[in-house]
């Protein structure tokens, strides 16, 4: 047997199961196994036994919206199968359904036991990360309680409070203990002469907080029903480039994930929302930034998107100074958590706001839907929103104060709050790390875009053209001075920061490219930095890496310091086209394209950077979120950049 693992996501619920359809509860790679809710792990167990042996994979499971495989018991030529067991399983929202269907192979009648042995341990998603952290848990309790038609789990420390149940059709003759905490429910089915027999066990998740009324679908053809219906009205009325068929396979592929991957929010009147989440299975939650480049992205195409994202996060910007969640009046949130930890404060991720981009970037949306829809609603709705973010970037972020937006490290959260927030991000090209505050380019080109768009709204929507005169006047000054203190002229290129000293970080990356997105440089500037992402040690083929090989710093399977993005090359693309660099955009355009077409037309969170002269298939990238949604949405980033070419 391997020890693949495939993913399923219906909204804010995600499985992960092995290769039979089990799930060990043993972290395996990169990912834990188990069926989450709410960053909460609700199976942690739930392995299939017949006549008390694990039978083996006749054919492993098939990935999709749900997962088939096929098993037999453990045999050799001589000694034919004697029964073969179909597995169908499928996650709904809260919820895990499969379907079991044994078919006897023998001409006489057969009776076997079959059993699954289930559990669940409730524990935090952050528990289960490689950063060899724990956290206390006092006065935690689980409880198992027999039912008539299967077993219920239940998990308690002070207030918080879960539970999952595990119901099956028909019921079980009996449910068993184990001596581990996991339950064994068990069937004894008698087979006629080549018989068959089917169960269904259904799993509902509670999570604590959780009020709403929650079914389990009846089967898996039903999530599978209901999933295509989602996904087809999401792809509907789309045009798709007819003459390249890829872009749109992989234009499609994007909207079906994206249909998949959307997520509860509130807005500001308490309104239900569905917003992008930022992926899977690490990231199933509200990411501001995510979220906002998934909504920029789709805009033109789904512009419900960004009409859903703005008020959630209009909903959970700061209007207070918390020092432990990074919290500023104004500012946008990086990440919202619902998790056992994030309740009790043992991590800070219940509302984080250890982002420098993600504000800037609200008020970019804000501006673009406008724009893009000609509806001035949210607009008008967010007025207050929208000058409380530019307040932020003003005072807080460090525009008036430093020239700049600048971020300090968290020591309990982010090194880096910029989209390259791993520790080692941000780096001079010898790999030294920057001391001090930190002004990361490609957040001065949101905030120049930013104030822009926020002028263009106060002159055509709120009618304030004082406000509007001051907008335009700090967004011309941050352009100069950007232009005078990053750009390195013996490169012809501009770093990628500056240190708490004002110093150059000199590495060579790919944030070049978001400053012709942002539309920061000067276009002899611009010109010459999109011409030198198209150069080798930047282009490997598949994509712009983030960071330029050749430099000391380069490492083609580090997070951000060689790796290849889609999104990140979905943004080049677009300031690519904007500089009227129509060559260049294409051909980043084709590699992604092609990347997507060798992995299934579904471009993962990123690669790694090998180049494409020495490896003939993109090289993954050992710990990305198979599903994510700016990548889902690159395509049709590119299909804005270049359209059908």
């Amino acid at each position: 047997m391997t020890n693949r693992h495939h993913l399923l996501v219906h909204g804010g619920t995600f499985a992960v199961v092995g290769d039979s359809g089990d799930i060990s509860g043993v972290r395996s790679g990169s990912s834990p196994d188990g069926l989450f809710v709410r960053d909460g792990r609700h199976l942690s167990r739930w392995q299939l036994t017949v006549d008390g042996a694990v039978p083996e994979d006749l054919s492993p499971v098939i990935g999709g919206d749900t997962t088939r495989c096929v098993l037999v018991p453990r045999g050799g030529r001589q000694e034919p199968a004697a029964y073969a067991l179909f597995r169908e399983q499928a996650v709904g929202d809260s919820s895990f359904v499969e379907s079991l269907r044994v078919t006897s192979n023998r001409p006489v009648p057969t009776t076997i036991r079959l059993a699954i042995t289930a559990d669940a341990d409730f524990t935090d998603q952050f528990e289960l990360r490689s950063d060899h952290r724990t956290y206390t848990k006092p006065g935690a309790l689980r409880s198992r309680q027999v039912l008539d038609d299967g077993v219920e789990f239940t998990y308690q420390r002070g207030e918080w409070r879960s539970r999952t149940t595990v119901t099956a059709e028909p019921p079980p003759d009996a449910v068993e203990e184990t001596g581990t905490g996991a339950r064994r429910l068990v069937w004894t089915l008698d087979l006629e002469p080549h018989g068959t027999a089917e169960l269904t066990l259904r799993v509902m998740a509670r999570p604590h907080g959780e009020k709403r009324a929650l079914r389990v679908p009846r089967s898996p053809a039903a999530v599978t029903e209901q999933l295509l219906d989602k996904e087809g009205r999401f792809v509907e009325g789309i045009a798709f480039p007819t003459g390249w068929p890829e872009l749109a396979a992989a234009c499609a592929r994007g909207l079906a994930d994206l249909a998949a991957l959307q997520v509860p929010a509130t807005g500001p009147d308490g309104e239900e929302l569905r917003v992008p989440a930022a992926g899977a299975p690490w990231f199933l939650t509200l990411l501001g930034r995510d979220a906002l480049l998934t909504s920029l992205f789709a805009l033109p195409y789904r512009p419900q998107l960004a009409a859903a994202t703005l008020p959630a996060l209009a909903a959970t910007q700061a209007t207070g100074t918390n020092a432990e969640s990074v919290a500023q009046p104004g500012k946008i949130v990086h990440e919202v958590r619902g998790g056992e930890l994030a309740h009790f404060g043992q991590v800070p991720y219940g509302r984080y706001y250890g982002s420098v981009d993600a504000t800037p970037l609200f008020l970019v949306l804000l501006g673009a839907y406008v724009e893009q829809t000609g509806d001035t609603g949210p607009a008008r709705r967010l007025q207050q929103h929208a000058r409380a973010a530019v307040g932020w970037m003003l005072d807080h972020g460090g525009l008036t104060s430093r020239g700049y937006l600048v971020y300090r490290a968290d020591q309990g959260g982010l090194a880096n709050q910029n989209w390259k927030d791993s520790p080692g991000a941000i780096c001079c090209a010898d790999g030294t790390r920057p001391t001090g505050p930190v002004t990361a380019a490609g957040a001065q080109g949101y905030a120049y875009d930013a104030l822009r768009r926020t002028a263009w709204l106060a002159r055509a929507v709120w009618r304030d053209e004082t406000y509007a005169a001051l907008l335009e006047q700090a967004a011309g000054d941050l352009r100069d001075r950007f232009q005078r203190d990053f750009w390195m002229p013996d490169r012809s290129f501009p770093a990628l920061a500056l240190d708490g000293d004002g110093r150059q970080v000199d590495a060579l990356a790919s944030d070049a490219g978001h400053l012709l997105w942002s539309g920061l440089l000067d276009k002899e500037y611009g010109e010459l930095v999109g011409r030198r992402l198209l150069e080798p040690d930047f282009f490997s083929g598949w994509g712009v890496r983030t960071l330029a090989a050749g430099q000391p710093a380069y490492h083609p399977l580090s997070y951000h310091r060689g790796s290849v993005w889609p999104h990140d090359n979905a943004l080049i693309t677009l300031g690519l086209a904007r500089y009227g660099l129509h060559d260049e955009a294409r051909t980043v355009a084709h590699a992604l394209v092609d990347a997507a077409t060798a992995t299934g037309h579904r471009l993962p969170e990123v690669l790694a950077g090998y180049g494409r002269d020495t490896h003939a298939e993109p090289v993954p990238y050992p710990h990305a979120c198979e599903r994510e949604s700016r990548s889902a949405a690159a395509p049709l980033a590119l299909l804005t950049a270049v359209g059908g070419a």
